[in-house]
């Protein structure tokens, strides 16, 4: 998560204990940054809201969820019908998103290890991801964006809502904007350059929502 370390005033390491020490605290913290339109979290609500109204067509579809956190965005998908699936590492959110979604397939799993075996053999209509794939280097969200592209169902989409900017000059700002709690252990995406290394493999567009966040669409 953008600048965890900071955010809970540097506490824990930003692991699966910190995050499932943050759990029951996530949802509200985002929340006041996102109130204040501050980095890293300016624009989480538009862009939770721009993936739902993507994801939620067509009906009881397939989903699957990397990074579900808490449940925030799954879980509004799984209460219209669709069947969802999902990836995160920390046990704490899996069991307060469990709360919310009895019958879902919930996998604890580490995605810098790619994706679970159990997940490889199945079909969806769309795959999600929110502020997840910044804890992934830029090769490694290659890699794993590739690994995701063969589960997509034909006509189906990947949408990635983070941290992201259109080019490394507009990240570079906004560091320079937040050098005081920006934090260097994060990979964010720059479009333009995930563009070019996908250009082969599928179709990207994408959406600015803040000054430090939009929407990836991938098909």
């Amino acid at each position: 998560m953008p600048g965890f370390s900071r955010i809970i005033g540097g506490a824990f390491m930003l692991n699966q204990q910190g995050f499932d020490s943050w759990a029951g605290e996530y949802d509200k913290t985002v929340r006041e940054i996102d109130k204040k339109n501050q980095y890293p979290f300016a624009g989480y609500q538009k862009i939770v809201t721009a993936i739902y109204k993507r994801a939620v067509h067509p009906p009881q579809s397939r989903i699957l969820d990397i990074g579900f956190g808490t449940g925030l965005l799954a879980g509004r998908l799984y209460e219209e019908g669709h069947d969802l699936t999902g990836v995160d590492f920390s046990n704490e959110m899996i069991s307060i998103a469990k709360s919310k979604m009895p019958k879902a397939q919930l996998y604890e799993w580490d995605i810098t290890n790619g994706l679970p075996p159990a997940v490889m053999n199945q079909s969806f209509d769309t795959i999600i991801s929110t502020y997840a794939l910044h804890h992934l280097t830029d090769a490694g969200k290659v890699s794993l964006i590739k690994q995701l592209l063969p589960l997509v169902k034909p006509g189906g989409q990947i949408l990635i809502g983070d941290v992201a900017f259109q080019t490394h000059q507009e990240l570079d700002q906004c560091r320079r904007n937040y050098i005081e709690v920006w934090d260097e252990n994060e990979y964010y995406f720059v479009y333009e350059e995930l563009a070019a290394s996908l250009a082969e493999h599928c179709s990207c567009e994408f959406t600015p929502i803040s000054h430090c966040g939009g929407v990836i669409e991938l098909k």
